[in-house]
Formats: C-alpha cells, structure tokens, sequence
C-alpha cells in the first residue's frame, strides 16, 4: 500500500490528493494521498514523526528548498536548482529529489514544444528554476524576470548550455519578441504584466498556477488569440513523475494525463 501527502502552507487548494487518488485506483493500486499544513521550518519535525508506513511525500511552497537541508541523500539534479518537490523513503531514510523539471519537458512536449528559442521566465525562485533547467538544451537563450537580485546565483547554476539574462521586473517590451513566456510567480504577482501584452502576441504563454483558474494573464493571453499552457499540466506531468516513483511502476503518460486533467476540471468547475 502506498501511504503518501502533499506538504506545504497554504495546502487547502491543493489538486494532487485528487490526481494521486485517480492515478493508484487506475493502476490498481491502494492508496492514501492526503493533504498537510505543514509550515516554514517545520518539516524536519514532521519528517522524524513519520514510521516506516510512509511511502512518499510530495513538497509545494514553502518547502522545497527547505528539503535539501533535512535528508541526506539528495539528487543530482534537485540539488543543481536548489530545489526538491519529492521525498521517496527508503530504508528508514528520506530520499530527495524533483520532477518539476521532467513535469515541464513533459508538459511542453505535450503540446508540441521541444525547441522554444527565446524563452522569458517570470519569476526567481524554486519553480524559476526547474523551469531553467528544463528549457537548457532546447532553448538558445533564456532571460529571467525578476525583482530581487538575490537569486541570480541560483538560476545561473541551473542553466548549463543556454545564453542567459536577467531583467528588471518592469522591463516588459521583451515580452512581444520570445517564443516562449513561463510565468512561475506566487497568486496575482503577475496580473499587472497583463496590461502590457501585446494586442496579437505570437508566442506561447505558460502559467504555473491553477488557483485562480484561470489566471489572469493566462486568460488575457488566450483571449488574444495566442497560445496557452496551463498549470494544470505542470501539476499533472510532475505528478504522474511522483506517482511512478512511489509505486515503482512505469505508466503509460498520455492516457494517463488526460484522465487526470479530466477530472482536474471537473474540480475546477470547467468543461473545457
């Protein structure tokens, strides 16, 4: 049996308990995946509390960065972006690692993108970062916008081969000339970008988030012809990663996806 959560504050919005649930009832598999509160600085405590019976833990805001202090074994990759949204147990141990960088090739290969150009991330924090790290390699360039100079180090290390630039928040021309837009900014940070994109952009537009559903920019984007990615399938992908983790079996992704953004919807009050 696989006994799991979602960790984070605030959690109550959280989708994945749902997608989880779905995906183990699909593969036959019993299941617990529940949501908890789990604050800044708490985790560590919450971790020494869990027994052998736990199986994987999934880590949103404000916990990812805090994972890589409290276990000992963490993944190449999650320790490059500084950054780790999977806990699997194994032997008494916690294990690190991330699948939000898989969660955006995934997500973007879904809808055709394995080569984006010039991309702009919105953003500087733990989700800015798998985002680099996803776009390094099929991206020649990657410019960053961000309002604190503090985390350039940070992204820098997560890009290997792309050229990359970093921007003042209110440098917002840049947006009408990339291929590609990754907004990873917390609720409403970025709904005053909305006022300065283009009548007819070209580009793609990819939110992060899915409360509200849908976001602001994200709906402006769309409304003006051009196209969208949701947070949806970031969610989705990066879950489906999880949920192969901690079943150990390997899933069909496609079919999968679309059973669990079906239902994700349903959720989310939409029909489309």
């Amino acid at each position: 049996m696989i006994k799991a959560a979602v960790l984070g504050s605030p959690i109550e919005h959280s989708l994945s308990p749902l997608l989880h649930t779905i995906a183990y009832a699909e593969l036959g598999i019993e299941g617990d995946y529940t949501r908890v509160e789990i604050k800044s600085g708490e985790l560590n405590q919450f971790l020494e509390s869990c027994d052998d019976s736990w199986t994987g833990l999934s880590l949103t805001m404000p916990l990812k960065e805090e994972a890589l202090g409290v276990t000992k074994d963490v993944s190449d990759l999650a320790r490059r972006i500084r950054s780790a949204n999977t806990l699997v147990r194994r032997q008494g141990e916690w294990s690190a690692s991330t699948t939000d960088v898989s969660g955006f090739t995934h997500a973007l290969a879904a809808h055709g993108i394995d080569s984006c150009g010039d991309v702009l991330i919105i953003g500087g924090g733990a989700t800015a970062r798998a985002a680099a790290a996803a776009c390094d390699g099929i991206a020649s360039r990657i410019t960053v916008m961000n309002r604190s100079q503090s985390r350039i180090e940070a992204l820098s290390n997560a890009v290997e081969s792309a050229d990359l630039d970093f921007i003042a928040w209110d440098d917002a021309n840049i947006i009408e000339s990339v291929d590609l837009i990754i907004s990873t900014t917390p609720k409403g940070a970025s709904d005053s970008l909305a006022a300065s994109f283009p009548s007819h952009p070209t580009g793609v537009f990819f939110d992060v988030l899915y409360n509200p559903w849908p976001t602001l920019a994200l709906e402006t984007w769309s409304k003006r012809g051009a196209a969208i990615i949701d947070g949806l399938d970031l969610l989705i992908h990066q879950g489906i990663d999880q949920v192969s983790l901690f079943s150990g079996i390997r899933i069909d992704r496609a079919p999968m996806a679309a059973l669990m953004r079906k239902h994700a919807l349903i959720a989310l009050g939409s029909s489309t």
